[in-house]
């Protein structure tokens, strides 16, 4: 991938710089929820044998992973955006975040895990029924 390009303006530098990496509204809305339900999970837990890797909710015992996607950052195929400017850059490393989502799936699948995605834009409550009944079933085999 090419050197990373300047920014186009300084708000667009401003505003990408306060881009939450963990805690998003999204991700405390499901956790709280989770909560509330009375599982109990870790967050941001480092994926063993991935480097720089981490799952945002995980249920360790159960081995479920739960990873709360934004929309612009992997792609969603219902509402990925791409930046006018940098169109090339930008396309190579929205691409790249996809296949390293996929990369970590596979090795977690490997590694016995179950693997849950949600959409920034989904509903936390329905997010939440996945979740618990993933949990549930995963708790049930062991």
């Amino acid at each position: 991938m090419a050197t990373m390009p300047s920014p186009s303006s300084p708000g667009v530098s401003a505003r990408m710089s306060k881009q939450r990496r963990r805690d998003t509204g999204p991700e405390v809305s499901i956790r709280k929820l989770l909560h509330a339900s009375g599982l109990r999970y870790r967050v941001a837990w480092s994926i063993p044998g991935m480097k720089r890797r981490s799952i945002d909710i995980a249920f360790t015992r159960a081995k479920v992973a739960i990873f709360v996607d934004g929309c612009f950052w992997h792609s969603c195929p219902e509402h990925a955006t791409r930046p006018a400017v940098n169109d090339t850059w930008w396309s190579e490393k929205l691409a790249k975040n996809v296949a390293r989502d996929m990369a970590t799936n596979e090795h977690l699948k490997q590694a016995g895990w179950r693997v849950i995605r949600i959409w920034e834009h989904e509903d936390p409550s329905r997010a939440v029924e996945r979740i618990v009944e993933a949990v549930t079933r995963a708790q049930a085999e062991c």
